[in-house]
């Protein structure tokens, strides 16, 4: 076994064998047991440290064990020898140098894991990020109706995401979710009925794509289903969207306004003509191939429509560059609503989503564009207005003006539905403008008064 300072010169000398061979340093006092130089057949030098730790509790040792400081050339002897000093340190400790280097990769190997799937969370599985993934994937389904991907985008924009923002999808637990559907009005239980669906479609995605280990919503009470369908906005929600969409851009807010104006259909409103309108007799005429019945109608225009109107005109005229007043001239023909001023407007959930977007926060519960119908139909009835006139005014082929009295009834009650379309116009104008319209009475009041 040879051994001999390990200096400069020392490992200068060594030279290679037929076999591998070390030289372990005997310096006299600064002797470093177990410190020595490997010398390969290939001319490799490398400075290692041998050492024994002993038994807890006993005197004896463990076999030996060599830990390799570093290369020769990489190291010089002295920093070889500092390095090995701090090592039979650690041994006379008890510490085991190579457990310990062992234990500093894995530390680091697990602290670059944690930082990886914390980069991981913080992006790809941040719930905005899997959410946006998740609407595309659910758009582009085959078959997919657009009023259900604009139910899902609604459902995300306006209730999940505010909570969940910025949250793993991983760490979203079922109390978080209970806590979004527990802060919806109970009263709008379609709302929360939704939000638990949208959210169960959205978590069994991700857990099937192996983002997530289970569906969170699985095991949450289901919201009860709301009753048939009985909204009726409220005065004041009425207000808000009209002011909304007052302040959109042609045709929308135009739109809605004569929607709430008139009752009818969204598509009969949409597809509206100006061949259809006579401003001289104050009428629209529904063709039958436009009615949803099938059944042509005649919808009187009340003065605060006939104000709408006329204001298109003038947008139209403006166009066209007429001389006649709008007042006085309503184009021949074209769509009243139109988005690129040929075409009938159809984006029906694009104009709604917009409206509700400028919609203040909190004025409205939410409504679907039908709901603008029933609510004219119920404020009709609340102004006086007889349940077969109500039925005249939406063209309802039911109720009243079914059956038998169908067909012998031919009545067409065209003065009763002007009568009630004003009474309606007077009853808008009012809740729009409560200080300036103060002798608004509904239709009854007035055949008493008369």
């Amino acid at each position: 076994m040879a051994k001999a300072p390990i200096t400069k010169r020392t490992v200068d000398a060594a030279k290679p064998a037929e076999a591998e061979y070390v030289v372990w340093d005997d310096g006299g006092k600064e002797t470093i047991k177990g410190f020595g130089l490997k010398v390969t057949p290939a001319g490799g030098k490398i400075y290692i440290f041998q050492y024994r730790l002993a038994r807890v509790g006993q005197a004896d040792k463990t076999a030996p064990r060599k830990y390799t400081i570093g290369k020769h050339g990489e190291l010089t002897p002295d920093q070889a020898r500092s390095r090995a000093k701090e090592l039979a340190m650690m041994v006379a400790q008890g510490i085991d140098p190579r457990q310990r280097e062992l234990d500093l990769v894995a530390a680091q190997d697990e602290a670059k894991h944690a930082a990886e799937q914390k980069a991981r969370l913080e992006g790809e599985l941040a719930f905005e990020k899997v959410a946006e993934r998740w609407l595309e994937h659910y758009e582009d389904e085959k078959g997919r109706r657009p009023r259900t991907v604009d139910q899902a985008k609604h459902v995300v924009n306006a209730h999940l995401l505010p909570a969940l923002k910025g949250k793993p999808l991983p760490h979203i637990t079922r109390t978080d979710l209970q806590l979004i559907i527990d802060g919806i009005p109970v009263k709008h239980r379609a709302s929360r009925l939704a939000v638990y669906a949208y959210a169960s479609v959205l978590f069994r995605w991700a857990m099937e794509r192996g983002e997530i280990i289970d569906n969170p919503v699985r095991l949450m009470a289901k919201p009860s289903a709301p009753e048939a369908r009985d909204r009726v906005l409220t005065d004041d929600e009425l207000v808000a969207i009209w002011k909304a969409a007052s302040s959109l851009r042609d045709p929308f807010g135009p739109y809605f306004q004569l929607l709430m104006l008139t009752g009818q259909r969204r598509e009969e409103v949409a597809s509206m003509n100006w061949a259809e309108l006579d401003r001289s007799s104050s009428m629209w005429v529904i063709p039958a191939n436009k009615a949803k019945n099938g059944v042509a109608h005649m919808v009187p225009l009340a003065p605060r429509i006939i104000v709408e109107l006329d204001r298109l005109a003038l947008i139209e005229q403006n166009k066209a560059k007429a001389d006649e007043p709008a007042a006085e001239r309503w184009p021949k023909a074209g769509s009243v609503i139109s988005l690129r001023g040929k075409q009938p407007l159809t984006c029906y959930s694009r104009a709604k989503r917009q409206l509700d977007e400028a919609t203040e926060a909190g004025t409205v519960s939410p409504w679907r564009v039908h709901d603008l119908r029933r609510t004219l139909a119920t404020g009709l009835q609340r102004l006086g207005v007889r349940f077969e006139v109500t039925e005249a005014v939406l063209n309802h082929v039911s109720g009243a003006r079914s059956g038998v009295a169908g067909i012998y009834q031919r009545h067409d009650w065209k003065d009763e539905k002007r009568s009630a379309m004003e009474a309606w116009g007077r009853h808008l104008t009012a809740i729009l403008n409560p200080i300036h319209e103060t002798n608004v009475v509904s239709i009854s009041e007035a055949k008493q008064s008369a």
